[in-house]
């Protein structure tokens, strides 16, 4: 028999189509979101559980969910969403999918910052509102990206990727993360030890550290204090990053000319204020959002999932 695999949102048909070959999938074809009770139900004979991370595995639920399942394969980089510790006293497997959307959020990361930095919500909502009226050199004045320093918080997979990337606008690269990396990924971009001594080398900020109890509103008021003035901020990692209030309150201030945001706290509910701000540049959680990758994270879930399966190690286990 083949194992049983409960998929907790719709994926993409390729990756349909290949569990529904090797296993015995129970898919969300109307993409709902269940419940954690839900889940539970849901999950009961089940041999894994393949979730987004939309679906929240708290210690409760972890608890609670049936002695058949061994794994849970998310379909994400980032694992926030899994109380790991909980999944290991239960003899749980948990993997990732890291390194296949590194390019798609890089991407992403770029637009944050032109988008932030030439205004392209307020010049968009102007013409499709056709307020606007005529050129002037006073007009849409935003601020240009050649030349000027990028500072990343967290030179993983896609900080790095977003540095080469920003290398063809000719930024200078500057970065903060756990440990130094080696010269090799460096590339010529300048470490700095603490988020404080990185801050004032930032023209621009893009953020991409993992969620952890140390990075929750790692980016508050007295941070963003340290920031040059007139920066532009993006964060494209994981909302728990920013303090809310305190980012609101500069770009109030103008101390933060823009910001271009992709993710927030308590999506999609986020803070009512960033949607009547014109100086910021929001989109919805979409960083991983390319064809490409979205088979490619549903491919690498599908190979953690073959290697449990297997009785192998899986390539991205994290708990």
């Amino acid at each position: 028999m083949k194992p049983v695999v409960l998929v907790t949102r719709k994926l993409p048909d390729a990756v349909e189509a290949r569990l529904s070959r090797d296993y015995d999938a129970k898919l969300n074809p109307d993409d709902a979101l269940y419940t954690s009770d839900e889940i539970i139900e849901r999950a009961q004979g089940a041999d894994a559980i393949l979730p987004c991370h939309t679906e929240k595995f708290t210690a409760d639920v972890i608890a609670r969910l049936p002695d058949s399942v061994r794994v849970i394969a998310n379909f994400s980089v980032g694992y926030d969403h899994v109380d790991t510790e909980a999944a290991k006293k239960k003899g749980l497997i948990v993997t990732n999918t890291p390194d296949v959307l590194s390019d798609a959020t890089a991407e992403l990361t770029i637009m944050l910052m032109l988008g932030a930095a030439r205004r392209a919500s307020e010049g968009e909502k102007l013409v499709r509102t056709r307020q606007w009226k005529d050129w002037s050199p006073s007009f849409m004045v935003g601020i240009q990206m050649t030349g000027k320093r990028l500072g990343i918080l967290g030179f993983g997979r896609v900080g790095r990727v977003v540095a080469a990337r920003a290398r063809g606008f000719g930024m200078e690269i500057h970065y903060n993360d756990v440990n130094r990396v080696a010269a090799e990924l460096e590339e010529g971009a300048i470490y700095h030890e603490t988020p404080e001594d990185l801050l004032p080398h930032c023209d621009f900020l893009a953020i991409h550290c993992v969620a952890t109890p140390e990075t929750t509103g790692l980016l508050n008021a007295e941070r963003l204090a340290l920031l040059p003035d007139d920066a532009i901020v993006t964060n494209a990692s994981r909302g728990v990053v920013i303090n809310d209030e305190a980012l609101i309150a500069a770009l109030k201030s103008s101390k933060v000319a823009a910001a271009g945001l992709d993710v927030f706290n308590n999506e999609p509910d986020i803070h009512p204020e960033y949607r009547e701000l014109p100086n910021v540049f929001l989109m919805p959680h979409i960083g991983s959002a390319t064809r490409e990758t979205r088979d490619g994270m549903g491919f690498r879930a599908l190979d953690n999932l073959d290697a449990v399966f297997a009785g192998k190690e899986p390539g991205d286990r994290v708990a």
